[in-house]
């Protein structure tokens, strides 16, 4: 598979490393969204390195420095729980950063994972995107950076391998039946992350190692490795790993 020209691979120790790398260049894309556009438009991730990315936004200098009022949140995906159920990733972002930071409730947006029928919470998000992005027919929302993680099997927002979002048939938004786990979930497509102006990956663990090494260096077979869907159509690619997600990969492709 022919790596992408706008794919950059960066190595860090541990994952605190990373969120911190993550953080910074947060505060340069949000800084640089609203001195463009008005508004940064941002889809926060579940997990635990977007965890302790949340917890720095939130705390000085951080915290201080980022121009919330000019913030728009919205999430790539949600489990199939209620916005207090502690598997909620909605829950997690509130409790690390939304409700430590000067954010009006009309700025984040989330995904009704609550709902009995995951293909009406599916189909509001959706719509909600449309709204938001003042979409017409055919249009992609374009998030100004969104942060996704990866799965010891190589899935993606909440798209795993062999499931019926990875053919998103025109839809932005999909519900997604997880036989593994026995569980639905809602999740943003793969060509709304591609729309996106920056991806970043956030990777760590040795769990991670065998994933990531066919997920980059591996024959592309996304319906067995989803993560490999993920190409920005005009933006940015970032990998930030930790050294032992990394430690299978060849010296070639790190350089």
């Amino acid at each position: 598979m022919a790596a992408p020209s706008n794919r950059e691979i960066h190595i860090f120790p541990d994952a605190a490393a990373i969120a911190k790398r993550a953080s910074e260049i947060f505060l340069d894309a949000a800084k640089s969204a609203v001195a463009d556009h008005g508004t940064f438009n941002v889809a926060l991730a579940g997990g635990s390195t977007p965890k302790a990315l949340n917890i720095l936004l939130a705390a000085e200098p951080l915290r201080s420095a980022i121009p919330w009022d000019k913030l728009r949140i919205f999430f790539g995906d949600e489990r199939h729980a209620g916005p207090t159920d502690p598997d909620s990733n909605f829950r997690m972002a509130t409790e690390t950063v939304l409700a430590k930071v000067p954010l009006k409730p009309e700025q984040v947006h989330r995904i009704m994972g609550e709902y009995p029928d995951t293909e009406k919470a599916a189909k509001e998000y959706e719509q909600l995107l449309r709204t938001q992005f003042n979409l017409g027919a055919g249009q992609l929302p374009r998030f100004d950076l969104m942060f996704l993680g990866m799965g010891n099997e190589g899935h993606t927002l909440s798209l795993f391998p062999g499931t019926k979002a990875l053919h998103d048939n025109g839809r932005l938004v999909m519900h997604n039946w997880i036989g593994k786990l026995y569980t639905e979930r809602v999740t943003c497509t793969a060509p709304v992350a591609n729309n996106s102006a920056q991806i970043i990956f956030m990777i760590a663990g040795a769990d991670k190692a065998l994933a990531l090494k066919a997920v980059l260096e591996g024959a592309h077979e996304p319906e067995q490795l989803p993560s490999q869907l993920i190409n920005p159509t005009n933006g940015k690619l970032l990998w930030l790993l930790d050294t032992t997600a990394a430690s299978m990969l060849s010296k070639e492709i790190t350089k």
